[in-house]
């Protein structure tokens, strides 16, 4: 049976919640104990899928097709341990959930309440999956006093009392902040914001202080006292160069061993932290650097390419240089030159997207690094550009486009290269689709198997010809113009199991030209970087060497 943390958060939103839940997960996974990490968010969305990037950062697809918050990948990059739909849940799943269950009549006429009857479900979703880790890391989204956090609270305040005591403890973050005319660290927002968790009948077991400056050991005996906690339990989270340094400026902090000891688990296993150091090791000690062109729509939030930023970062492990990411607006150059934008990078990226804005200028991207002999990787919407732009400019198809661009608009403008799927093979069903459904969860979602051509550049970086990558979209390319594009050169390399759907393209006479219509940056990891980015970068070395 799992032992409980449950991570909450205090006095300002953004404090690194996600990032320390994470961090504390590697350290509990490097003292031999297992561990799956969970996210409660308080929004009323069902989930983040139709959650404009600017809301609320990226949507991190599961295998089993969830579309969660950035903070899942945060937990997988970490950990390692695949997320799953059971490991995220938000107010709007929870209150869908009870209303579904009362017009089926299962409270057998009862009057529906929050409390029992929503703060018992969310008491539900945290015991699936119990026996299978040694501790259940649960962080709830948002910030301690919301009002649409109080279930959420609530429900776990519940759930301590229905475990035995001993197995559930609460982590709980807070600011220090440094008022620079007194020269002093101020305690007080910590202390109010314990107060308010106190009102509610939680009491934390351990304060994580983030800080700009250190802590004095008087400030951690203040916080300590009138917090009523440990003053060893009083951590310091520092501002780091990388998250990666975060799982070991934790340790040397005391957050691993403040938690054994919260649970009286002694004595207890020593860490091994090999993996860490090596980590570390890679990003501060480069054998030089390359510069990389994110050219995307949502440049503005860096979150909203949060899995691709840190996939380049751990390709840059993989090669022991430093990838610098500049993000370039693909509005800037939807009628003009891009070489002005694109000139000096040894490598482009076109990640996914929605909707036709910018899609001109990721297009103009391709072709940039196609004639250039840039190297290029494609995602999802990625992919779609490089194959238009190829039919537009060498398959003799002027107006080639995509079918999401006419359905936006309303008109019929585009040869649709790119259609809109309507059906699809998930398992051992069919799934159907039609353009009119509604936008939450209809998309072709998580993991599918694809099939890598013999000989090709991909099944090379693979070291395979059978691959399983995690998909999020609902347009693709039309393999009906197939012995168009690679009659002029452009290869289908990789393909659904029954041939249908193109997952992969690349140029067979470009140095690195490849495009995918899953999002392999989804699986990357520190300690294990995407075989596909791992390449990437590589390639962006060695164009780094002919500038």
């Amino acid at each position: 049976m799992a032992r409980y943390i449950f991570i909450t958060g205090g006095v300002v939103s953004s404090l690194g919640k996600g990032l320390a839940s994470a961090a504390l997960g590697a350290l509990l996974q490097a003292r031999g104990f297992s561990v799956r990490l969970r996210k409660l968010d308080p929004y009323l969305n069902v989930d983040p899928g139709t959650m404009s990037p600017f809301e609320h950062g990226e949507v991190f697809v599961t295998d089993d097709g969830a579309e969660t918050d950035l903070d899942l990948g945060h937990y997988e990059r970490f950990t390692g341990v695949p997320a799953r739909m059971s490991d995220s849940v938000s107010s709007g799943r929870i209150y869908s959930d009870v209303l579904e269950k009362e017009r089926r009549g299962d409270y057998l006429g009862k009057t529906i309440q929050v409390v029992p009857h929503v703060t018992n479900e969310i008491k539900e979703f945290l015991l699936v999956g119990e026996d299978e880790a040694d501790f259940m890391l649960c962080e709830i989204g948002g910030t301690v006093g919301d009002i649409e956090g109080l279930p959420f609270f609530e429900a776990i305040r519940q759930f301590t009392h229905d475990k035995p005591r001993g197995q559930c403890i609460f982590m709980h973050l807070t600011l220090l902040p440094y008022l620079a005319a007194s020269g002093e660290l101020k305690t007080k927002p910590t202390q109010h914001s314990v107060k308010e968790l106190q009102s509610i009948g939680i009491a934390p077991d351990i304060l994580v202080c983030r800080s700009e400056h250190p802590i004095p050991d008087k400030e951690r005996e203040k916080i300590a006292l009138f917090c009523n906690v440990r003053k060893e339990a009083v951590i310091a989270a520092y501002d780091l160069k990388s998250i990666y340094e975060a799982p070991l400026a934790y340790h040397h902090e005391g957050l691993d061993q403040a938690v054994l000891d919260a649970f009286s688990i002694s004595p207890a296993p020593k860490p091994d932290l090999t993996v860490w150091k090596d980590v570390v090791d890679r990003i501060h000690h480069t054998d030089g650097e390359v510069n990389i062109a994110i050219v995307g729509k949502y440049v503005q939030l860096e979150d909203a390419y949060k899995s691709i930023k840190e996939a380049l970062t751990h390709g840059g492990m993989a090669n022991r240089v430093r990838v610098n990411v500049e993000w370039v607006d693909a509005e800037v150059f939807d009628s003009e030159d891009p070489a002005p934008h694109l000139e000096g990078f040894h490598a482009i990226l076109v990640p996914g997207g929605f909707g036709e804005r910018g899609t001109e200028g990721k297009i103009k991207a391709a072709e940039f690094a196609r004639t250039r002999k840039i190297p290029y990787l494609g995602i999802c919407l990625g992919m779609q550009m490089a194959v238009i732009e190829a039919a537009r400019n060498l398959a003799d198809l002027p107006d080639a486009g995509s079918e999401e661009f006419d359905h936006e608009s309303g008109k019929k403008r585009f040869t649709p290269v790119v259609y809109h799927l309507k059906e699809w093979v998930q398992g051992n069903e069919k799934v159907k689709r039609k353009p009119g459904d509604d936008k939450g969860g209809t998309m072709r979602l998580g993991a599918y198997n694809a099939t890598l051509t013999e000989g090709s550049k991909v099944a090379g970086i693979y070291g395979s010809t059978a691959i399983d990558e995690r998909h999020r979209h609902r347009y693709e390319v039309d393999t009906k113009y197939r012995k168009a594009l690679e009659d002029k050169g452009l290869k289908f390399s990789g393909m659904s199991p029954d041939g249908r759907l193109p997952e992969i393209v690349e140029w067979a006479d470009h140095p690195w030209f490849i495009g995918v219509q899953f999002h392999p940056e989804l699986k990357s990891k520190p300690f294990a970087p995407h075989p596909l980015f791992a390449d990437f970068v590589r390639a962006a070395v060695e164009n780094s060497r002919l500038v």
